[in-house]
This record gives C-alpha cells, sequence and structure tokens, in this order.
C-alpha cells in the first residue's frame, strides 16, 4: 500500500485532499454514489488498494485477484477525468478516462464506461468497457 500525504489533492483530483474525500471510503465508509465509488476506487489503484478494490467489486464478476503488488513495471497514475455519470434506480453508468504511464514510457489513456449496482444500500463495480475511439 502506498503513503498518500493527506494535505494535497486526492488522487482522484478532489482538493479537499486524501482525508477529507476517498479515504473515509478506504477505511469503510459508504460512498453516497456511483461516481464517489468509482473516483474512490481511481484513488485505491493508485495507492495500491486491492483490498478496497475487490471488498468493491461486485461477487458475481469480482476476480479472485488483482495481483497490483506484482505489476511490473508499476503504472504510475497521472489523473482522472470523469465524462458522465448517470444513474437509474439501483444501476448507474460512470464513463471516465484515466490517464497512466507504465515505467518511463508514453502516457496513456484508459476510457472506460464502468457500470454498477446499489444492493442493500452500498455500490458496487459491476463491469467496464472500452467504447470504440
Amino acid at each position: 500500500m502506498q503513503a498518500i500525504d493527506t494535505l494535497t489533492p486526492c488522487p482522484c483530483g478532489n482538493d479537499a485532499g486524501y482525508a477529507r474525500c476517498c479515504g473515509p471510503l478506504h477505511e469503510g465508509a459508504i460512498a453516497p454514489s456511483a461516481e464517489i465509488l468509482m473516483r474512490s476506487r481511481y484513488s485505491a489503484y493508485v495507492m495500491k488498494r486491492e483490498d478496497y478494490l475487490l471488498a468493491t467489486w461486485h461477487p458475481s464478476t469480482r476476480p479472485a485477484s488483482l495481483k497490483l503488488a506484482a505489476q511490473q513495471p508499476s503504472p504510475t497514475w497521472l489523473g482522472l477525468d470523469v465524462k458522465r455519470h448517470e444513474e437509474n434506480g439501483e444501476h448507474a453508468i460512470v464513463e471516465f478516462i484515466a490517464r497512466l504511464r507504465y515505467g518511463g514510457g508514453k502516457a496513456q489513456r484508459m476510457h472506460e464506461i464502468s457500470s454498477f449496482v446499489r444492493e442493500q444500500g452500498c455500490w458496487y463495480y459491476l463491469d467496464g468497457r472500452f467504447p470504440e475511439g
């Protein structure tokens, strides 16, 4: 798990800082929306919080492990841009672009449209698709 300065902006981009943004969610608070859950999951990738990523992944699609600690080279996460957030009852879609770099390589963009479901008041990541173009 990576340490983070709690006085700097949150990895998800919120100027309030990690301790007031994604930190409470990583320690067990409930995300009030799918977008906030997605932002906290981005921060968890930045901080290599595999425990949080798996706990917020719906059991029907959750892998046994993500093996984040074994990634070589490990990605450097450069930023997050949420493009769209739509909720329809207990289902939601969040479209985002995450920027990352592997090793000393060129920066890359990961464009995903993620699906979420809310069960017993908690949002869970279901799956994602990568749009063309």
